[in-house]
C-alpha cells in the first residue's frame, strides 16, 4: 500500500526470539544500524521501531530485551507467557505491530537472513507493493542435506497444490492493509508461508544471500523440520487425502485383475497354493490401510484443534518502544480491567470489557 505523498511510513521490524541470548546483542546492533540508516535517508518515519517477541525462552533473552529497551529508544518487547511456537510468536508480533505501523518486516533473530535487504524491501513498498518476499538466491552456507531437503520440501508443497514462494521462509514485508487481511484468517494451524500468498495483494521479491547463523544453535533440528513440513502440507492441501483415495482405487483395480487371474488359473487347473504371495498381499494392504488411517487421523486432529478455539498465545508483558510513544511504557497483559490474559486468533483479549488486544493500548493513527 503506497504511502500518502509527503508522509513517511512507520516501520515495525518483528523478531521472534527463543533462547537467543547469544545472538541477540549483535541482532540489536545490526537492526538498529539498518533502521537508523532508513530513517536518515527519509525512507521510514522516525517513529519506526524493532519489536522482539520472547517466545517463552528459558535463558536470559527477555532480560536482554528489557535492558536494550531501556537504552535503545527503538526497541520494543513482547513477552509470551509460554512457548507458543515460532509461527504463533511471529503472528503475535504482527498483531501487536499492526496497531502502530504502516508496514512491518519479519525476520528471525539468527541473522541468517540479510538485514541489509530491508532497504530494498522499503523501496518496493514505496513503489506500491503490499507484500515483499525475501527469497534466498544462495544457500551455500547450508549443509548439502539441509539444502536438499529444503528444496525438496518447496517442490513437494507446490506439487501438492500449496501456493508458496520457492526458497522463501518468513523474511517478508507486509503493509498495514495486508496485515489486516492476514488477521482475517482464523485457523489455529498457522503456516504463514502458505497463508500470506493467499491474501493476493500486489507482491514482489527481493533476493539475498543466506548467511551462517551468527551465534547459538539452530531451533530447527531434523525432527522439528520434518514436523514443520508435515504441518504445512496438511494445513494447506487436501491432496494427501485424495492420494489415499487414488491408492484405494488402484488397489481395487489390482485386486480385480488378481481375481480374474485366479479364476482363469482355477479353470485351467493350474492353481498352486502360494503362501509367500498371500502374506505379501496381506502385509501390503494392511500397511496401506494403517497409513491411510494415520493420514485421515492427522486431518481429524487438525479439525479438533480448530473447533476448540483455544488462544494461539498468551501475552504476559508488552513493552512499547520510546520511539513509538515518546515515553515507552510497560503494559501488563492482565489489563487494567482485570480481564483474562488470553488472546484469540483475531488478536483480541478474552475477558470482560476488553476491547483492545492484550498489552496494546488504543489504536494510534499515524499519517
Amino acid at each position: 500500500m503506497p504511502v500518502t505523498s509527503g508522509t513517511l511510513p512507520v516501520l515495525g521490524i518483528v523478531v521472534p526470539c527463543y533462547n537467543e541470548e547469544e545472538v541477540l546483542p549483535e541482532t540489536v546492533v545490526r537492526l538498529s544500524r539498518v533502521l537508523d540508516s532508513l530513517v536518515g535517508d527519509k525512507l521510514v518515519a522516525p517513529g519506526s521501531f524493532m519489536l522482539f517477541v520472547d517466545d517463552g525462552s528459558r535463558d536470559k533473552t527477555w532480560e536482554l530485551i528489557e535492558r536494550y529497551r531501556r537504552s535503545n529508544p527503538r526497541v520494543a518487547g513482547l513477552k509470551l507467557a509460554r512457548n507458543a511456537g515460532h509461527q504463533n510468536a511471529l503472528l503475535a508480533g504482527l498483531n501487536r505491530a499492526i496497531r502502530t505501523v504502516d508496514c512491518a518486516i519479519s525476520i528471525d533473530a539468527d541473522l541468517q537472513d540479510d538485514p541489509e535487504a530491508m532497504r530494498e524491501f522499503i523501496v518496493k513498498f514505496h513503489e506500491g507493493y503490499d507484500i515483499v518476499y525475501g527469497v534466498r538466491q544462495s544457500r551455500a552456507t547450508d549443509t548439502a542435506f539441509k539444502r536438499g531437503t529444503a528444496q525438496t520440501f518447496y517442490k513437494m508443497m507446490r506439487k501438492l497444490g500449496a501456493n508458496i514462494e520457492y526458497n522463501h521462509a518468513d523474511y517478508r514485508l507486509m503493509s498495514r492493509r495486508a496485515l489486516e487481511q492476514l488477521d482475517r484468517f482464523k485457523e489455529v494451524n498457522v503456516f504463514l508461508r502458505g497463508i500470506v500468498p493467499m491474501i493476493g495483494f500486489k507482491s514482489t521479491k527481493v533476493y539475498f544471500d543466506r548467511h551462517e547463523r551468527f551465534a547459538g544453535e539452530s531451533k530447527y533440528p531434523l525432527k522439528k523440520m520434518l514436523s514443520f513440513a508435515w504441518d504445512g502440507i496438511t494445513s494447506l492441501s487436501v491432496t494427501p487425502i485424495r492420494l489415499v483415495t487414488l491408492a484405494g482405487f488402484v488397489l481395487f483395480v489390482v485386486s480385480v485383475l488378481a481375481g480374474l487371474y485366479a479364476i482363469v488359473q482355477k479353470l485351467a487347473g493350474n492353481t498352486v497354493s502360494g503362501w509367500a504371495s498371500l502374506m505379501l498381499s496381506i502385509w501390503f494392504v494392511g500397511g496401506i490401510q494403517l497409513i491411510s488411517l494415520g493420514l485421515i487421523g492427522e486431518y481429524i486432529g487438525k479439525i479438533y484443534k480448530e473447533v476448540k478455539h483455544r488462544p494461539l498465545y498468551i501475552v504476559e508483558t508488552n513493552l512499547t518502544a520510546q520511539s513509538e510513544t515518546g515515553t515507552g511504557t510497560a503494559v501488563p497483559a492482565s489489563l487494567a480491567e482485570g480481564g483474562q490474559a488470553s488472546v484469540s486468533r483475531d488478536g483480541r483479549a478474552n475477558g470482560p470489557d476488553s476491547g483492545s488486544p492484550v498489552g496494546i493500548g488504543p489504536k494510534e493513527t499515524r499519517r
